[in-house]
């Protein structure tokens, strides 16, 4: 039988192979221009940003202009970074421009190809955002690529963690801004909680390009970034709760490592209830009943915190603190707290001190908010095996660009023990032979406690040279990455720990210059030392491309091929030799969890000694559909979590449209906002007691009365007008308007327009932050019940969309009415200190980066000021105040009932 599709692959090229070649034509016209870009001074050269800009200007696309603009960014990279851009780094770049993912293998020089489409879009003026995985790369490559484009003429800024909002809105202002994926999301979020546009920091999202595509928009978009208030402490709740799972034993509990789940079986809660009833913590006879859900969700939470949770590879203890390990990269996330109680499940399983649980306040997943933006692409080695994700989801193609020169790796088949301590003793003697024979080495784990205890075991073995880099030492791990091509040099990563650094054999020049010259002024005898150091690194380069370039060992398979292949792609750079291979055992977490039982017994009857490997390319291939298992299961997670998120998103930005809009309304647009809504609570109401076609003896006027006096604060005499003959329902609709509208005008007569403008504005957006977080409250808890619709065979889906649409519903019913009544219930609180401008109202919050308290209120300084160092007469000295602290004037009263804050009458 004819095999149609290879052939006419062998005839045309694969849809790929196509795809690149369609950018030869654009190459070689940016090639034709070199020779005429050489020519040009420097000053000429820079100037070729306002020519572009001009000519954008009179009408020209950016497409149009792409030919020259790559041309003068390749001659300002040649003599501003000392690198010119290779053919095929023309193409990725195209590929970027294009809005979609170039995988390039490691070593390919992804941070110089971004530079040409970076530029390309930025002279449109409207800021280019480069996402990077952590601070160190985002500062690093805007320090480096800073220098290329400030050459041009563009100015380029950095987020990272810890700055302040004035700095932020600096460097979003930029041309270029450099962040990570958690800071621009946070970013977001944050702006949609500030109460003047001004204090807002992003301005629009029109280009991202993501380095580490597969990392931000895969591994990490199972996670929504949340920012959360604190909750009443419930610390005693989660000691008490921690103590009964000591006492149970394994058939108390069923534990499902694939799904990460835990249940408690039959025996297992009638232990518990008996438990629970001597501690006073049981309502009811049964622990399922409804008055103990909370105390469910608790249990639950203890048990996955002792039988699922594992120190040391989810999370590490520090400070007196739980700090999360991010099961992707190995790294800590400080700052980052599980939520839902889970974490607090585990301090208390570590004895740690128990943080107060959070209420979400704000939220979105990662593939939502890079939805927004107009344009999005992205570059990474491995990308290849989720191009089905990154279709689907985020509408980008992947296309992957060949080498600037043939791959020589040598990637080699597994080894399968049967036991962890053989597989790691083999490993070790792997390990002593590379380095005798002076090859640099690479060994990659899948968590710190098997980085330890390869450690401790090569010390054991009598071994010591070698460097340890995992979360707990990322402060060093660029530089230990940077030398980890050393000759003879062993180096042991967790995962993918120092990954945006590149392994150059002999060792990266620019890190040991920058260390080695630190603090050396310039001069002949710093000159001298910088000769040095190149003469050994060039000696050092030539004495590991002889032992056969960098050796990667990995320890375990990972549950993604891409993790693997990452860890693959660290040897072989810029056709470098180099080696690669897998040691396994079946007692690794794949194996066992996806492997066959079987495999064990077969082998030992075939005869498998002690210490003995099977190697077999069928091997290889049955874990990979393993892998491919795992990866249809966590797509699937994601896919499902989208689906839900993208429901609440709709509304999300329905809120937060809306907020800018009342951020934006002048006086008179929000004196018309705040009467539509009186207008609209009033024509429901009367609508609610005065039905259509009813007769007046049907009338609820007592209910139409009290309902005016608790919304509109008015005492009208509406029993007396619907005794009136002839009286109808829009009569009575017009008199409430009129008195209303009365009322209304009183108040900003007595106030002032200036005041009461700055009051609507913030009670209606306080109200609406108010209803948006109990809004997200409720859609949490629909969502974790909604599942349960499927055994009713509704689709749980179509349910939580139905239901999460009448929550809204009700949260702008809710709306309309909270602001009218304090709206016509407000008063002002006067002092007896000189009148201050009003501040700006702040939520209170605890940042989810880093769990920092953010207080509400105070000086726009944001500064705080120990209370001796205030002047109570002075409120320009008082710094940040938080709203429930005694107000510093003196008066008695809390901040937010004094300076600062207005107070609504009973």
């Amino acid at each position: 039988m004819v095999n149609f599709g290879g052939l006419a692959r062998k005839l045309f090229g694969s849809a790929n192979e196509r795809r690149v070649r369609s950018y030869k034509s654009s190459v070689e016209a940016v090639n034709a221009l070199e020779d005429q870009m050489k020519a040009l001074s420097d000053t000429e050269l820079a100037a070729k940003t306002a020519e572009f800009r001009q000519q954008l200007a009179a009408g020209k696309t950016l497409d149009d202009l792409l030919v020259p603009a790559f041309a003068v960014v390749r001659e300002a990279s040649r003599r501003v970074l000392g690198m010119r851009p290779f053919d095929v780094q023309l193409t990725g770049a195209m590929i970027l421009n294009d809005g979609s993912i170039a995988e390039m293998k490691t070593g390919e020089g992804k941070t110089l190809v971004a530079t040409l489409s970076v530029y390309l879009n930025a002279l449109a003026g409207k800021g280019i955002h480069v996402v990077t995985v952590n601070d160190y790369l985002a500062s690093r490559d805007a320090a480096t690529m800073g220098r290329l484009y400030g050459f041009l003429g563009l100015s380029t800024g950095v987020i990272v963690h810890g700055i302040s909002d004035d700095e932020r809105r600096a460097a979003y202002a930029c041309d270029i801004t450099y962040a990570t994926n958690n800071e621009l999301g946070f970013d977001y979020l944050r702006d949609n909680m500030k109460f003047d546009r001004g204090q807002m920091v992003q301005r629009g999202h029109n280009y991202a390009i993501v380095d580490e595509v597969d990392s931000i928009l895969v591994d990490e978009a199972r996670t929504p970034l949340i920012i959360s208030g604190p909750l009443d402490d419930r610390s005693d709740l989660y000691t008490t709760i921690d103590a009964f799972i000591p006492l149970l034993s394994e058939e108390d509990y069923e534990i499902d490592e694939k799904q990460r789940a835990a249940n408690f079986s039959e025996v297992g809660t009638e232990k518990l209830e008996n438990l629970l009833r001597q501690a006073g913590l049981l309502k009811g006879e049964s622990l399922y009943d409804v008055e103990n859900v909370a105390i469910v969700h608790h249990i639950n939470n203890a048990l996955k915190a002792h039988k699922l949770f594992t120190r040391d590879k989810d999370y590490i203890v520090r400070n007196d603190e739980i700090v999360i390990i991010d099961e992707f990269t190995g790294r800590m996330m400080p700052g980052r707290r599980y939520s839902e109680g889970q974490h607090q499940a585990l301090e208390a399983k570590e004895k740690v001190k128990i943080q107060p649980e959070n209420q979400t306040l704000s939220s979105i997943t990662f593939q939502n908010y890079f939805r927004m933006y107009d344009k999005l692409a992205g570059m990474t080695g491995t990308a290849s095996t989720e191009a089905e994700e990154f279709g689907n989801i985020y509408g980008l193609e992947v296309v992957e660009v060949p080498t600037n020169l043939p791959i020589q790796r040598i990637d080699e088949d597994d080894e399968v023990y049967r036991t962890f301590e053989e597989k790691f003793k083999a490993i070790i003697e792997e390990i002593k032979a590379a380095h005798e024979r002076d090859q640099p080495v690479l060994v990659g784990t899948t968590s710190i406690e098997k980085s330890e205890l390869l450690a401790t075991m090569l010390r054991q073995s009598g071994f010591e040279h070698f460097h340890v880099l995992n979360a707990r030492y990322h402060e060093q791990e660029a530089y230990i990455v940077s030398q980890a091509g050393v000759p003879g040099a062993v180096t042991i990563a967790t995962n993918m720990a120092g990954r945006g650094t590149d392994i150059q054999l002999g060792g990266n020049l620019d890190m040991r210059l920058e260390r080695d010259l630190e603090g050396m002024e310039p001069g002949p005898e710093r000159d001298a030392k910088e000769a040095v150091i190149r003469d050994e690194i060039k000696v050092l380069k030539q004495r590991a491309l002889a032992a056969g370039g960098l050796y990667v060992i990995a320890t375990e398979r990972h549950e993604s091929r891409r993790i693997d292949n990452q860890l693959r792609g660290r040897s072989g750079r810029q056709g470098d030799p180099g080696r690669s291979k897998f040691y396994l055992s079946l007692q690794d977490d794949l194996m066992r969890i996806f492997g066959t039982d079987r495999m064990d017994g077969m082998l030992q009857k075939l005869g498998l000694k002690e210490g003995e490997a099977i190697v077999h390319p069928w091997i290889n291939k049955a874990l990979e559909r393993a892998q491919k298992k795992v990866e249809a299961r966590n797509f699937d997670i994601r896919k499902n979590l989208l689906k839900y998120d993208d429901v609440t998103n709709d509304q999300r930005k329905v809120i937060f449209e809306q907020r800018i809009e009342l951020m934006d309304a002048d006086a008179a647009g929000l004196e018309e906002i705040v009467a539509d809504m009186r207008n609209d609570v009033i024509e429901v109401m009367v609508a609610k007691h005065i039905p259509e076609r009813a007769y007046a003896e049907q009338w609820d006027a007592a209910g139409l009365k009290t309902d005016v006096e608790r919304l509109l604060n008015l005492n009208l005499p509406i029993q007396e007008w619907v005794t009136e003959e002839g009286i109808g329902e829009e009569d009575i609709r017009e008199r409430i308007t009129t008195a209303a509208d009365k009322a209304a005008a009183d108040r900003h007569e007595r106030f002032g327009a200036e005041v009461m403008n700055y009051v609507q504005r913030s009670v209606v957006l306080q109200t609406l932050d108010n209803l948006w977080r109990e809004h997200i409250v409720n859609l949490d808890h629909l969502r974790s019940v909604v599942g349960f619709r499927g055994y009713a065979q509704r689709d749980p889906l179509q349910e939580y969309k139905s239901e999460a649409f009448e929550l809204f519903q009700a949260l702008l019913v809710n709306l309309r009415e909270a602001v009218t009544a304090q709206m016509m219930r407000v008063e002002l609180v006067r002092d007896a200190s000189p009148p201050q401008p009003p501040q700006t109202m702040e939520p209170h919050h605890i940042d989810a980066t880093t769990g920092d308290d953010e207080f509400a209120g105070g000086n726009a300084s944001g500064l705080q000021v120990a209370p001796d160092d205030r002047d109570p007469t002075n409120p320009e000295t008082w710094g940040r105040v938080g709203r429930n602290e005694a107000c510093p004037c003196g008066s008695g009263k809390k901040y937010k009932h004094c300076h600062g804050a207005f107070e609504q009458e009973a």
